[in-house]
């Protein structure tokens, strides 16, 4: 746009695409209408890097609120500028899904019906992509119940692709499990899956299993013995340990959650007084460093059932039994941001995911967007 459109009154092109990278994905597709310029821009690469840069400074919470195991869930998404929305995974109108990661705005979602069929999507775009069929036969791949002890979804926006891993301990059609921890990689350039094996002997919880951290090309895992963090190198195939700091380790009662911040891996301690978050600075050195200690003295009710689920360097997100609190880190402010009002609800940390509005395609079951 040149100096004349200005003098008319048009604004600046860089300032048009500054302004529709914050807009909502559902009101950017419907700009695409207004022009043939606009139309293109969420296709452009420069934008896209721009849209999911300005993202990631707002993460959000997407909670799965499970009324019972007999009930489809419905969803949620908290976002401390928007409110509270309803989320729809019903555009994957081929199954009934849980969410088993997130990462980077896509979600890895399992079939409930089906063991063993997985789908990639972006539920802001609505776009999804089915996995093809791992190799492995469902009823004999892992222990306990047939499906992968840990799933992992790693989302490069820089090379455009994504990575889902599933691992766990290989049971033999008829006998008793194996040692050998089986660890499928698909990869989203080749569309296929790659195998590999290796001795592990971890245990995990519920949680611990679920709270996938994807950082640098790493997925990362917490072992029940909150002893040390699991590391899986996505490119090279290799499984390795971080210990935890000594504090940690040593801290008697206390309970321990992974989490990113700013691109590192983090920790968040919580014991029943204190909120202590530690960010790991060297990979090499096995470094971390203590960046916060809140007081959790203006939640000391809800303090036995907090859950850290998403946090930037401002603020943290995270689900008690019924609610969703944010805790703004300059200001020492607490605000509720949800409360659950169904009295049969599970508690919310129980399939809380952090979340990003994101522009990022699977290819497959695109759906348009601006109706």
């Amino acid at each position: 746009m040149n100096s004349s459109d200005s003098e008319k009154g048009f604004f600046p092109e860089e300032v048009i695409l500054q302004i529709l990278a914050r807009l909502p994905i559902k009101s950017l597709y419907k700009c695409k209408s207004v022009c043939k310029n606009w139309y293109r821009i969420p296709s452009q690469n420069y934008f896209i890097t721009l849209y999911n840069d300005i993202s990631s400074k707002n993460p959000m919470i997407l909670v799965e609120v499970i009324k019972s195991f007999y009930v489809k869930s419905s969803y949620i998404c908290v976002d401390r500028f928007k409110g509270v929305g309803e989320f729809s995974l019903d555009f994957i109108k081929s199954d009934r899904v849980k969410v088993r990661a997130s990462c980077n705005g896509l979600l890895c979602c399992a079939s409930i019906p089906n063991k063993g069929v997985y789908y990639v999507c972006n539920p802001m775009t609505k776009e999804y992509k089915l996995l093809p069929k791992t190799r492995e036969r469902p009823m004999t791949r892992f222990h306990p119940d047939d499906e992968a002890t840990l799933v992992g979804l790693g989302v490069d926006m820089v090379k455009g692709k994504f990575n889902v891993v599933l691992a766990g301990f290989y049971r033999p059609f008829g006998r008793r499990p194996l040692d050998s921890f089986v660890c499928l990689v698909y990869d989203s350039e080749v569309n296929c899956w790659k195998r590999s094996v290796t001795s592990l002997n971890e245990e995990f919880t519920h949680m611990n299993k679920n709270q996938v951290v994807f950082v640098n090309g790493y997925l990362h895992w917490l072992t029940y013995s909150c002893m040390y963090v699991l590391v899986f190198d996505i490119e090279n195939d290799v499984w390795s340990k971080i210990l935890l700091p000594k504090e940690v380790v040593n801290g008697c009662g206390h309970r321990v959650h992974l989490l990113e911040l700013d691109g590192f891996l983090s920790m968040v301690q919580i014991s029943d007084s204190w909120m202590t978050i530690w960010v790991l600075k060297d990979y090499a050195e096995e470094e971390w460093y203590e960046t916060d200690k809140v007081s959790l003295r203006c939640i000391k009710g809800l303090v036995p059932s907090v859950f850290p689920i998403s946090q930037t360097s401002e603020f943290v997100l995270l689900a008690t039994q019924r609610q969703i609190l944010v805790y703004h880190r300059k200001s020492r402010f607490w605000k509720e941001m949800y409360s659950a009002k169904n009295s049969s609800t599970y508690p919310l940390w129980f399939s809380a995911h952090a979340f990003k509005s994101t522009i990022f395609s699977c290819r497959d079951g695109a759906v348009d967007n601006s109706s």
